[in-house]
């Protein structure tokens, strides 16, 4: 454990938080974009895609009300 707790600090885990915080709204818009492309250059529902965009908008607004209802 010792090796761990040089590399791994407060500001690792801060930075690996927000990282991967941001990864995941690019993600997100990443896949609405291409949803609303496919929709509107082809004329086809990518449901795919539907689900990835509205999966992260429940996850997100479920955690929302989490966090606000136990802090």
């Amino acid at each position: 454990m010792k090796i761990f707790g040089k590399v791994v600090d407060e500001r690792f885990l801060t930075h690996r938080r927000r990282s991967t915080s941001v990864a995941g709204i690019v993600c997100a818009i990443s896949a609405i974009g291409l949803f609303e492309y496919r929709y509107w250059a082809n004329h086809m529902w990518s449901w795919d895609l539907l689900a990835v965009a509205l999966t992260f908008v429940g996850v997100k607004l479920a955690l929302m009300a989490w966090y606000y209802l136990t802090d």
